[in-house]
Formats: C-alpha cells, sequence, structure tokens
C-alpha cells in the first residue's frame, strides 16, 4: 500500500488519525448539548438538535471549527468546557509507536489540522504530541479550513513540500478529497477514528485502522 521511499514529506492530521475522536465525538454531542441545554432550559435534545443544525450550516468551513465563534453563537466558553473533558483525550492505539518511528527516519512530519488553537494547546499540553514532529499547523494560522484549495497553497508556501513525494493521513474525506485535488500523491484515510464507533467506510481511499499497517524503518535499517 505504501512505498516509503517515495515520501519525503508525511501530513498527519491530530483528532481521529493521532487522537481518538471519541473525545470529540462526546464533547460535541453530549457535553456542550448538555451544558447548552441547561443555560437555556432546554431539553438535552432540543439543544443537540440546534447545534446540529449550525454544524450543518458550516460544514466545511472553518467557522465549524472556531471555538471563538461556538462560544459567542452559543453564549457559553467552550474553551473552559473542553478542559473539563480534557481527561479524556487520548492517543489512537498505536499512533504514539508510528510517531517513535516516524521521528526516527529521515521524513520532515507535520501535523496539520483544523481544530483552533485553543483546542490544538489542550490536547499538546495532554498528549505531549508535538514532540514528536517537526511542528503543528492549525488552519486558523492561513484562515482557510483543510477542504480549502488556499488552505494548502499556504501550507506549501511555508513549509516546503513536494506534493507527489508527500503522504497526508487524515480521517475526513472530503479534506482528503481537497489534498487531493491539491496534487498530494499518496493519500491514506483513517477507518477507525472513534473507539466508541464502528469502523467507517472510506469511499474511494485506500484505508488504514492501524498504523501498524504502515510503519516507516528507521535511517539505517533496512527490512
Amino acid at each position: 500500500m505504501l512505498n516509503w521511499e517515495q515520501i519525503d514529506h508525511v501530513l498527519l492530521d491530530m483528532d481521529g488519525t493521532l487522537l481518538d475522536l471519541r473525545f470529540d465525538t462526546e464533547f460535541w454531542l453530549e457535553h456542550l448539548p448538555g451544558r447548552y441545554a441547561d443555560a437555556n432550559e432546554l431539553s438535552h435534545d432540543e439543544a443537540l438538535a440546534h447545534i446540529r443544525t449550525r454544524m450543518h450550516a458550516l460544514s466545511g468551513q472553518l467557522g465549524w471549527y472556531c471555538i471563538d465563534e461556538w462560544s459567542s453563537a452559543l453564549g457559553l466558553d467552550v474553551v473552559a468546557l473542553k478542559r473539563e473533558l480534557a481527561e479524556g483525550i487520548r492517543y489512537r492505539d498505536t499512533a504514539v509507536a508510528f510517531l517513535e518511528a516516524l521521528a526516527a527516519t529521515d521524513k520532515r512530519a507535520l501535523i496539520v489540522t483544523n481544530a483552533h488553537p485553543e483546542t490544538v494547546g489542550i490536547k499538546l499540553h495532554r498528549t505531549g504530541l508535538d514532540r514528536y514532529v517537526d511542528g503543528v499547523v492549525s488552519s486558523h494560522d492561513y484562515g482557510a479550513a483543510k477542504e480549502d484549495q488556499s488552505f494548502w497553497h499556504d501550507l506549501q508556501a511555508n513549509h516546503v513540500f513536494e506534493p507527489d513525494r508527500t503522504l497526508f493521513i487524515d480521517d475526513n474525506l472530503p479534506v482528503l478529497r481537497a489534498a487531493r485535488q491539491f496534487g498530494i500523491a499518496h493519500l491514506l484515510a483513517v477507518s477507525h477514528p472513534d473507539s466508541g464507533q464502528a469502523a467507517k467506510d472510506t469511499e474511494e481511499f485506500d484505508a488504514i485502522q492501524w498504523f501498524t499497517e504502515i510503519m516507516p524503518i528507521a535511517r539505517g535499517n533496512s527490512e
């Protein structure tokens, strides 16, 4: 599935790829609606419906991922609410072993995420994820979500990479399609981003469930 000799740069999504998406699922579908319901004398289902409507309207846009916009729209401190659940932030199984193996190679690795910088900060503090990679990029740095071609142009301008020698791994299919449109040659989806849910259909994309399927080989070692 993957020839590491053809790859110089590795771009990795954070939530659902390196980190278990279960935290985010529980936050957006349980914790946040619960707090919004309490603050507005609504049932949980009413609060969830309101949040889902906004999610649908913002799908694929930077506003979907913007904590400041969500805090303003809901009248809640979303960052503080995320910190309340921070103990639930965890790596996906095999992610650490993969990152350690990748760090032992000559590949340049970046985390590229749609998460808001405040969310990124919470998750890096909890996991130390940034110590394994050469940098962490939030789409908010460029004012466009990963679904937008302008994100990829800005990313390449700031972190020079050759698309045809780059691997990108993500659990978000529209994001993978945007990366493909930009010209990134090596694309992999994650079929089991959320440990609390069943594996998902990754449609036209090759997929991995666990990183052990694609472990890189350290410098100076051979198969």
